[in-house]
């Protein structure tokens, strides 16, 4: 039996969200669902960006979907990001996000991998104070045992798509104790699990000109927290951008789905919404988290099929119909 907490969160979460359930539903017909509250609009009515009862239900259910967060660029007394205190919370350690051509979306074919990035730690650890005026701290956090959990990780996703490759992405040059640790911890795991000969490593600045400028040389990178977050967002341009990009926020017997987008405001209501990001998160749910590869590869050939044949994923004011259903038909 799978089991799935909906939260269509902030803005077009709200639209997108119930496209890729139908879509979910479609898949797996025993699909319970049960719906909470987080975001931005929930701290304005509640006084809490993420109630206890949400991380209740994501604890029992085992499986989320987030829709969209909104968050004021200015610092709100009590307010904290609800996807940060959900992937702290839940103890969701690994961010996990694909790349990869799809039709009419990239501008390059041949391109295929994972970022898998740390997801609890490192500078979005929280802790900033203002030392003196003018001069204000921010603490990067980099410890043993999440460089251990997200090693191992790497390793069972290395493992499970037969990696050529495994990129170690750091900047230990500058960083010696806090990148220093994150790399020699991730070597220690993965060379004592086979992988040395697959296994290399770049310095970030290095890593993010050959996303640029060589994607299909990546299989698997692994990185640190703000690492991970920029250059996951870089390199989703060979996918069709930031709008269409998917994640899995994954802890242990836990995970969370979450397109990348944000809660575009600027759309709400418009039918411009385009749910692929949402659809695409629950295939790394049913592959990753629930174990059902098969439907995992399902959802995404019915999102190529639709692709190759629409040539394109922007209809205007019906872009969150005509995707849905769209996907649904080559279903």
């Amino acid at each position: 039996m799978h089991r799935l907490v909906v939260i269509p969160g902030d803005g077009i979460g709200r639209e997108v969200v119930p496209v890729a359930v139908e879509i979910l539903e479609a898949l797996l017909p025993g699909l319970q669902t049960r719906e909470a509250d987080a975001g931005w609009d929930c701290f304005q009515r509640q006084g809490c960006a993420v109630p206890e009862g949400t991380f209740d239900a994501l604890r029992e259910c085992g499986a989320g979907l987030f829709g969209a967060v909104s968050s004021p660029s200015h610092r709100v007394p009590g307010y904290r990001s609800a996807i940060l205190q959900l992937r702290q919370g839940l103890r969701l350690g690994t961010s996990l996000r694909p790349v990869r051509s799809w039709p009419s979306l990239s501008s390059r074919p041949g391109v295929d991998l994972i970022i898998l990035r740390e997801n609890s730690e490192g500078l979005y650890s929280g802790r900033e104070h203002l030392e003196a005026e003018g001069v204000a701290i921010a603490e990067r956090v980099v410890t043993r045992e999440a460089c251990l959990a997200l090693a191992h990780r790497a390793q069972d996703v290395a493992k499970a798509r037969h990696a050529r490759r495994i990129t170690l992405v750091h900047k230990a040059n500058v960083l010696p104790l806090t990148c220093g640790l994150f790399r020699d911890t991730c070597r220690e795991v993965l060379e004592g699990e086979g992988w040395a000969s697959e296994l290399d490593e770049r310095l970030v600045d290095v890593a993010a000109l050959q996303l640029v400028e060589q994607p299909e040389a990546f299989d698997l990178i692994v990185t640190t927290n703000l690492f991970g977050d920029i250059l996951s967002d870089l390199a989703c341009h060979w996918s069709g951008g930031l709008g269409l990009a998917p994640s899995l926020n994954w802890g242990e017997g836990i995970a969370l789905a979450e397109p990348v987008h944000g809660s575009a405001p600027d759309i709400v209501g418009s039918g411009r919404a385009n749910p692929l990001g949402a659809i695409l998160s629950t295939a790394l749910l049913l592959r990753y988290h629930w174990q059902e590869p098969v439907l995992a590869q399902r959802l995404e050939g019915a999102v190529e099929s639709f692709l190759r044949e629409e040539g394109r994923a922007d209809f205007g004011f019906e872009t969150t119909r005509v995707v849905g259903q769209g996907i649904l038909a080559a279903l």
